[in-house]
């Protein structure tokens, strides 16, 4: 049975999960789950993911969510996946879960929390509060400079590795993600981590030509987010 992947390529989890799938010849269908029109919320949705999110995979009679153990899933059944992806060595295993497991309440939380408060709130017509969005960039910047100071410190890939593991591409598309964001806020906010500017470089050109096919959904709208912010200030981008 062809394993299904329910994703969104706006959502970072789901663009890692096809960027890594294409790259290791996995067979899949993709299957686009909108979740700006709250697709995932849907009963029919709701019925095969109680927790409403993507990505998830049906694989036969497994279904399984939360982006990480999906890679990890992954890693494990396909024998062609290349080892520099999820390390046999226990000890450079035990470094990718490391920055997997404080990936999701820093780099995730700071990300997920500046573009709420920056793009999807105004968007949508809500005032965003100036307390949250200082807080939330605060928790961004002070996770970009753990990225750059101690993750990125011993090599070009996280963890000190000489090749992107499923934590690089977990957290590059995070990264990326803030994309989103007025070219003078992200610049603002990213400007400063020459590492982490370099690392997205160096994994997107180990993952090409598929990084640029996956995040070609996040270009568009970026596009269009832009130009809508500019409109709402009376200004021209």
């Amino acid at each position: 049975m062809t394993l299904k992947v329910y994703c969104d390529r706006m959502s970072q989890p789901s663009r890692a999960i096809l960027i890594f799938c294409k790259m290791n010849g996995i067979d899949f269908e993709e299957i686009t789950i909108n979740i700006l029109k709250g697709e995932q919320h849907t009963p029919e949705y709701k019925a095969i993911n109680p927790m409403s999110q993507v990505p998830m995979i049906v694989d036969g009679d497994f279904t399984l969510f939360e982006s990480h153990s999906i890679l990890i899933y992954f890693c494990c059944k396909y024998p062609r996946v290349a080892s520099h992806w999820y390390p046999s060595d226990l000890v450079e295993r035990a470094k990718v879960h490391s920055v997997l497991d404080w990936h999701h309440a820093n780099l995730r939380r700071g990300s997920v929390g500046v573009i709420v408060n920056n793009v999807l709130l105004p968007l949508n017509g809500v005032p965003s509060n100036p307390q949250l969005a200082e807080e939330a960039e605060k928790t961004l910047e002070k996770a970009l400079t753990v990225l750059e100071t101690f993750w990125l410190k011993d090599g070009p890939f996280l963890a000190g590795r000489s090749q992107p593991s499923i934590a690089d591409l977990n957290l590059v598309s995070q990264v990326m993600e803030l994309e989103l964001l007025s070219e003078e806020l992200h610049d603002r906010i990213l400007s400063p981590y020459k590492k982490v500017l370099q690392w997205v470089e160096d994994t997107k050109s180990a993952t090409a030509p598929h990084f640029e096919e996956i995040h070609g959904v996040l270009f568009k709208t970026r596009k269009e987010f832009r130009e809508l912010m500019a409109a709402k200030s009376g200004k021209t981008e």
